[in-house]
Parts: structure tokens; sequence; C-alpha cells
């Protein structure tokens, strides 16, 4: 028989937890062996339990007092997911007698099916893009790896800014609200045809053309709408070939424009200046103008701090940077708490696992608290490097420290348990979750579902599917891609296609990922024709396909012998003139 669950509402996404809707898994009666309790310091006495129905598995009982409290005694938090920690941590549990009685359907033997695919070792090895849905890297085709096609873990566990906050935090405040729909696309009309104009008078400047002096004659009305358009018509136009001379133009640009008459720049626009300066590699550029903007008093964004970041390779001049933005009087660090927290967030959306366990460090050595979206980020990276030790670690102290686990700290644990294949563990988390007020929702259920698909426990990851949808918690579409890559990387395509199905008969319409996995199922079985038809269907569906897709296709067809019709895809993406930068990549492809 199975556990029974029950979802009837969903808490908020802000990581707030809320009055608990009725929400069961299975009776947790102390039924096995060797069940590790937290040390019972940490424990509280225990109680007779409260009688739950038999179902058909049973999973040692919590007291009470844990059943009932709200969090407010930090020792019931540690108990509860002490419970749940000692199954996580890299070692096989104790033999437990009362699985005997889980059907072997349900709770199949740990197969190895998909690896781990998280960033051991820290971030990316130089030369690699970011993630995207088929593990494409910048070396060339489709880099084959267990986890390629699936959504990738940063995504899943990506953490939201505090208060729903804006990622863009340095506009400089032009409101284009007041007005007719009409008068403002005229406005926006005018200023791209003058940003046009400007960029051509720019591509002229040198010997015998002065284009201060023709940008003086065309006296046009500055605003930080046209100042962002003519940089964003320079960045989209560096390539090899102008690298060396676009950032002289778009600094004359920039200097000539600050000089205009009512006009001055922003913090966004020195940012724009940076990004050019960034895409061309002149770092010491941009550290002059982290300069300029301390000298003028304007504030420095965390897209600053993240421009700054990516553009300095080596170890000690990050460090650096993070030590100057830490002492920085003018940083704008809103809405975090503290420097830390924002650098710690940043840090954790650019992937620089290793320089957020410094940053913590340094947070510690110099006296301020961490709070509960500082153990997010550092737990996160934790994991991410596979330091597990050190996230349990982590965990334990966060509830020492009196701080109460948000939606995203349980977020990161059921995606642990899920990777380590301990759906028995997972049930407890969510079990203590519902007790507690933190009613999972389904991006909890998506990122365990997607722990036990890189586990390949495939039978779980429906139990749980299954439950979720019976209970009245709608899956999206990110949980059905989650499924389907599931399915897909096992080779079980029938179940992938079922799912692909259900989802648009929910009315769900698929992301990239989504066709991304299902375009590597049919490669699988030798169906490129309608490989081939359903990239044509992304774009009917109003949905790009990214570089990844047309890799993915084109290799395998390669692989296949089907040379013809790789290159066809390779015609297909070149007319409708996507990645055309990238093409390069695709060795022996000759554009006619």
């Amino acid at each position: 028989m199975k556990p029974n669950m029950c979802v009837t509402a969903q808490s908020g996404g802000d990581g707030s937890c809320g009055p608990s809707p009725e929400f069961s898994f299975p009776a947790r009666n102390r039924t096995h062996d060797g069940d590790a309790i937290a040390p019972s310091s940490l424990a509280p006495p225990r109680p007779r339990p409260r009688p739950r129905p038999a179902i058909g598995v049973a999973t040692t009982a919590l007291p009470n007092r844990v059943r009932h409290h709200h969090l407010s005694a930090q020792p019931l938090v540690r108990y509860a997911l002490g419970r749940a920690l000692p199954m996580i941590r890299g070692t096989h549990p104790p033999a437990l007698r009362a699985a005997r009685a889980l059907s072997a359907r349900l709770w199949p033997p740990p197969r190895r099916l998909c690896g781990e695919g998280s960033t051991r070792g820290g971030e990316r090895a130089p030369g690699t893009g970011l993630p995207d849905a088929g593990g494409v890297d910048g070396g060339g085709e489709e880099a084959v790896r267990p986890d390629a096609g699936r959504v990738p873990q940063e995504v899943l566990l990506r953490l939201p800014r505090p208060g729903g906050a804006s990622e863009s935090d340095d506009d400089d405040g032009e409101n284009f609200s007041s007005g007719t729909s009409s008068s403002r696309r005229r406005f926006f009309e005018d200023v791209g045809l003058q940003a046009d104009r400007i960029f051509r008078i720019l591509l002229q400047d040198g010997p015998g053309f002065s284009a201060r002096q023709a940008l003086d004659e065309m006296r046009p009305t500055m605003s930080n709408a046209l100042v962002r358009e003519v940089l964003r018509r320079i960045i989209l136009s560096i390539d090899n070939v102008n690298r060396a001379r676009y950032p002289k133009l778009a600094y004359k640009f920039f200097v000539w424009a600050g000089q205009q008459q009512g006009y001055q720049h922003g913090t966004s626009m020195y940012n724009l200046v940076m990004k050019v300066f960034a895409e061309c590699g002149e770092v010491k550029a941009m550290w002059r103008l982290l300069e300029e903007m301390a000298d003028k008093g304007l504030t420095v964004s965390s897209q600053t701090f993240h421009l700054l970041i990516c553009s300095s390779g080596q170890v000690g001049l990050r460090r650096r940077l993070v030590e100057r933005f830490i002492k920085s009087s003018t940083f704008n660090y809103r809405p975090f708490r503290n420097a830390f927290n924002a650098i710690l967030y940043t840090l954790l959306t650019m992937q620089q696992y290793s320089l957020i366990e410094w940053v913590y460090q340094k947070m510690l050595l110099e006296g301020h608290s961490p709070d509960v979206l500082t153990y997010n980020v550092v737990m996160r990276a934790k994991y991410m490097l596979g330091k597990l030790n050190q996230f349990h670690w982590l965990l334990d102290e966060m509830g020492k420290n009196g701080l109460t686990p948000d939606l995203h700290t349980y977020n990161l644990l059921l995606h642990v348990l899920g990777k380590g294949d301990k759906p028995l563990a997972a049930l407890n988390l969510l079990n203590y979750m519902s007790d507690v007020g933190c009613v999972p929702n389904v991006l909890h259920f998506t990122n365990l579902i997607d722990g036990l698909g890189r586990a390949g426990n495939l039978e779980a990851c429906k139990y749980f599917f299954d439950e979720m949808v019976n209970k009245g918690c709608e899956p999206d579409v990110v949980c059905y891609t989650v499924m389907i890559t599931s399915y897909v990387a096992a080779g079980e395509f029938e179940e992938a296609q079922r799912f692909f199905d259900d989802m648009l008969g929910r009315g769900h319409l698929p992301n990239v990922y989504t066709y991304n996995s299902m375009i590597r199922g049919l490669c699988t079985l030798g169906e490129f024709d309608k490989a081939f038809s359903m990239l044509k269907d992304m774009d009917s569906h109003g949905c790009t396909p990214n570089f990844s897709v047309y890799s993915n296709l084109v290799s395998r067809l390669r692989n296949a012998g089907k040379d013809s019709q790789a290159n066809n895809v390779i015609k297909y993406m070149t007319d409708k003139g996507h990645y055309l930068h990238l093409l390069s990549r695709f060795g022996g492809y000759r554009r006619c």
C-alpha cells in the first residue's frame, strides 16, 4: 500500500513558512533497528507517539513536541533534521527491517545511471560556458557527460533575491510611465534613430574625421535611454576584428555625453561602459572607471561587482576586489542586510564557489554573524564543491545559532537527499516540514525528483510525482522536464513521451530543456527525422533553440553517419540567423 500524502495548498516562494494545511506521509512508528538519532543533548524528551493510521510502511516516530512545535525551540530543528542527515552523509544507512516491508518496486536498490553532475572541485574549467540544456561548453560540439541535457542544478537550486527585489539594482530612474503608449513608442523610436546615427558617426572617427565635432553639430538631446542604446549597439557589434578599437570609441562617446548640458552619467551607464571594456579584456580601464565612480560619489552596485569579478581572472585580484567592496562606503548592497551577504549572493549567481568559502571565513573573522541567507549560500557552495561533511556541519551550526531553516534550506536538503538516493530520509524531511508549517510546494518536489532521477531511482521519481498530482499540487513545466529527462537518460523514451503528452494536455508549453531532452531521446531511437521536425516545432511554438539543441542533434547525426542531414540542421540554424558566431564549432561544415 502506498504512503498517504496530501497537499491542499502551496507556500509562497519568498522562503517564509505559513500555516500548514494537511500534508501527511507514512506513519512514523519506530520499527527498525539502528536508526540514527541526534545526540541526546540536542533532542527533546520523547513522549509517547500519537497513533496514526496504519499504512504499508513505517518510518521512525517523531515526538509530539516536534509534531506540534513551531520551531521556537531550536533543538527541535536539529533533532528533526538530525534524523535525516545520517542518511545523507555518503555512508550507507544501517539495515532497516521496516524497509523490507516497502515494495521493491517503489524503493529499488540504487542504480547509478546518472552521474553526480555537480561542478565538483569548484568553478567550471577555463573556457567553458554557462551550463545550458545539453552540456555544451566552449570546446565544440556536444560534450558527452552523464547529466547532459538536464535542467542545471544551478537553475533548480537558485536563490531569489530577498524581498523579491529586482535583479537589476543600478537603474538610473528614468520614468517613462507618463504619457500615452503612442508617445512612449515615438520617444523610443526617436531614440533608436538617433542611436543609429551616433553609432555611424563613431565608426567614421579617425584621421580626417572628428567624431566629437560631428556629434557637436548633431546636437542630440542626451538621456540615459540614448546613451544606453548607443553603448548597446557597440557591445553587440564587438568581434575579434574591432575589439581593440571599440573600447576607445565607447569611452570617447561616454566622455562627450557626460559633458553635455543637463545630463550626467549614473551607475548604470558606468556599468555599460564597463561591459564594453569587459568584452574586450580591458581590465585596467574598468578599474579606472571604478575609481572615477568613487571620486564622483556614485553608488557602486552588485552589477558593477559582477562585471569586475568576471573580468578579474586571478584569484588574488578577485580577493582584493572583494575586500575593496566590503570596505566601500558607496557600495549599494540593498536589499541585503550587509555587504557580505550581497557579495556572497552575487558570487553564487556567478558560481564562484571557492571564493564564497573565502568570503565567508573573512565575514566570521570580522565579527559578522551569518543569517539564514548566508547559510543557504555557503551550504549551496559546499554542496556544489562536493564538501558534504562541511555542508552538514554548517546545517548543524545553523540550528545551534538559533536560526530557523526556510523553504530554500529545505529545498537544498531535499535535492541532496534525492541525489543520494535516500527517499525514506526525504520522506521524513517532507513530513517534518509539514509539521512545522513549511508546506512543501512544487519546487521542493521538483528538486527531490531531480535528485532521485540523477541517482537513477525512477520508481521513486514516479511515486513522488504521482502523489503530488493526486493530492492537488500541480506540476509545472520544470517538474515535467525533470521527469522527461530522467526517463530519457534511462533509455525509457516511451515513458518520457507519455509525460510530454501529459504536459501538453495540461496546457504547459515545453521549454528549451524539454525539447532538448525529447530530441535526445528520439536520436537515441534513431528517429532523426522526428527529431529534426521537433526542432522546427520549437520555433513555431515561440521557443528559440539554444546552441546546445543544435549541437546535440548535429553530433548525433554525425555519429550515425548522416552527415548530409547534419549539414541540413546547420543550414537551418544559419538560415534562422541563430549562433552564427559559433558556426566554426561545427568542424568540416562549409557555409555556401
